[in-house]
């Protein structure tokens, strides 16, 4: 896989393979096929500079840490910060 980069201000509809289509807003980025990489398509718009290659492999390019022990976790309970309930 490798991840592409929207390096416009507007959306880009990517043609891909298979009659599929990667959809991209301004700025945001997603993930390519090693195989789309080379269509005439994607080489065009890395070539007019509107797509800019992040990198290869499943978290190239991607702002998510790839070390899942420094995640925050967004499941669960928080911790409880004051003392015990019903004790006063």
């Amino acid at each position: 896989m490798i991840t592409i980069l929207n390096q416009t201000s507007r959306f880009l509809r990517i043609s891909l393979s298979r009659g599929k289509v990667l959809r991209l807003g301004p700025r945001k980025e997603g993930q390519i096929s090693t195989r789309d990489a080379d269509l005439d398509t994607v080489k065009q718009l890395i070539a007019d500079g509107a797509v800019k290659v992040m990198g290869e492999g499943p978290q190239a390019g991607s702002s998510l840490s790839s070390n899942p022990a420094s995640r925050a976790n967004l499941q669960g309970h928080l911790p409880r910060v004051s003392g015990r309930r019903g004790d006063r």
